[in-house]
């Protein structure tokens, strides 16, 4: 958890900035690392804008959204899963010793936006443990998928107004293979 600034950056105790991409990369390299999976849960802002909500600003897909069967995959599904290439040649497999393989990055707010959080803490946080004690052996990509369905379905108040907004994660995944938590 940090303060995350205008263009994405991390805000760091000692007041420097980084941005998170090259936090990851960073620790990514980490020859204690390598071949094993890099888990980030980065709760953090990433700019300034806020989601409308259901207000009338709301954006029109929003609404069908919201109307449709809950089988119906939509805009608001801003699930990113980017790379999972395990098994598939023509994907253009990640090398072994890749610095970007196998790592699952995953944002408490979409790129450009605010992340909340209040006296009690941060939402993704909250539903993250709340989904892996439901389902300690579940795979980790099918918890966080369902994570951030329960982050979208929240209204949300943010510190410095008093319409009520919502949230949405960002996930980024290179994993080649699946993680579960042990029992």
């Amino acid at each position: 958890m940090a303060h995350g600034g205008p263009q994405g950056q991390l805000l760091g105790a000692d007041g420097r900035e980084v941005q998170a991409e090259a936090l990851v990369q960073e620790l990514s390299r980490c020859q204690a690392l390598q071949g094993r999976p890099k888990i980030f849960l980065l709760q953090a802002c990433r700019g300034g804008n806020r989601d409308p909500s259901v207000g009338p600003r709301a954006l029109p897909w929003y609404w069908r959204w919201l109307q449709a069967p809950l089988a119906i995959p939509t805009q608001a599904d801003v699930l990113q899963i980017h790379v999972d290439a395990s098994g598939s040649p023509s994907w253009g497999l990640i090398p072994e010793n890749s610095d970007q393989a196998d790592i699952l990055t995953v944002y408490g707010a979409v790129e450009g936006c605010v992340a909340y959080r209040d006296e009690k803490g941060s939402d993704f946080i909250q539903m993250l443990v709340e989904v892996i004690r439901a389902n300690p052996g579940g795979d980790l990509l099918e918890l966080l998928t369902e994570v951030n369905r329960r982050v979208c379905e929240l209204d949300v108040l943010g510190p410095d107004c008093d319409e009520m907004r919502k949230a949405c994660l960002e996930i980024r995944s290179s994993l080649r293979r699946r993680l579960c938590f042990q029992d």
